[in-house]
């Protein structure tokens, strides 16, 4: 990939760190975002920085936040400010990727999710990524911009209060009971540095006005995840429901067509890499004991 100097907002979140670190290491000049989205300043620090590719992380990455209007205000409204700031340099970025999630397509829909269906968010969060999404599409005549839609994923250095941390951090201990929440459910957990690496390929290849699903296609149960967990550790513990953990509004299952993002990439040769959730959770299990 030619060296770019690529704009990254949320740089300081899970996926930004890693991002960073991943372009640093393909010779990408990275310029974090300093600035809020809501700040009076945005506009001047953007056209400061003058990007050649914008790559916007920022959100809230907590589904289950109590904060339900900041959800609106981040995702839509901070994006809006963005591109908006955005579409007035001299020169516009040559590609702006834009983090959506998976959460849009909500619990209608096919055994794998695609771009193309209808959508049905079923809380605050999802609805607000559509809201994104949509508000998106009126800058599309300006600023040639991608839209991704990641389903989950995980690796060393997420916060603890997602799924995948904090069973890690139980087994890595050995604690005798963990309790969770809803547990029949079913998610993806690719890796981080896959979900780092399809950014990187949209940014070189995305079409300009395109949403991408960016998954896997292979599903897990949480009951899969336990087990594996068990393995790698010889850990058992007790798995305790607890009723403050299960939330109204929950996906069953959450799994994407990668098609379309696997068809483009392969057409320019790329191939995203194939990390097995196992190697995920070792890797997360020796972070967790240093």
């Amino acid at each position: 990939m030619k060296s770019q100097k690529i704009l990254l907002t949320g740089a300081n979140g899970f996926t930004g760190r890693w991002f960073a670190a991943m372009a640093k290491e393909t010779g990408q000049e990275i310029v974090a975002l300093n600035v809020d989205l809501m700040d009076a300043a945005l506009e001047t620090e953007i056209l400061k920085y003058n990007p050649d590719a914008v790559v916007h992380l920022a959100g809230i990455s907590f589904v289950a936040s109590k904060d339900q209007e900041a959800f609106y205000r981040v995702h839509a409204l901070g994006t809006s400010r963005l591109l908006e700031a955005l579409s007035k340099l001299p020169q516009p970025p040559k590609k702006v990727l834009l983090a959506s999630s998976a959460t849009v397509y909500g619990n209608i829909g096919p055994a794998q999710s695609l771009e193309n269906q209808a959508l049905s968010p079923i809380d605050h969060y999802a609805t607000s990524k559509v809201a994104m999404e949509e508000m998106a599409k009126t800058f599309f005549h300006q600023l040639p911009i991608v839209i991704v839609r990641p389903f989950n994923y995980t690796g060393p250095g997420q916060k603890p209060n997602f799924l995948i941390p904090k069973l890690i951090a139980h087994f890595a201990e050995k604690k005798a009971t963990i309790e969770l929440g809803n547990l029949n459910i079913e998610r993806e957990f690719n890796s981080v540095k896959m979900i780092c690496a399809a950014y990187f390929g949209l940014l070189q290849f995305g079409e300009p006005g395109e949403i991408y699903n960016v998954s896997s296609g292979q599903a897990h149960s949480l009951q899969f995840v336990i087990d594996s967990l068990i393995k790698l550790t010889g850990h058992t513990p007790k798995i305790r429901v607890n009723p403050n953990f299960v939330r109204a509004s929950e996906v069953r299952r959450m799994c994407g067509d990668p098609q379309k993002l696997n068809s483009l990439l392969q057409a320019h040769g790329v191939l995203l890499p194939t990390i097995s959730l196992e190697s995920t959770f070792q890797e997360m299990l020796l972070d967790a004991k240093k």
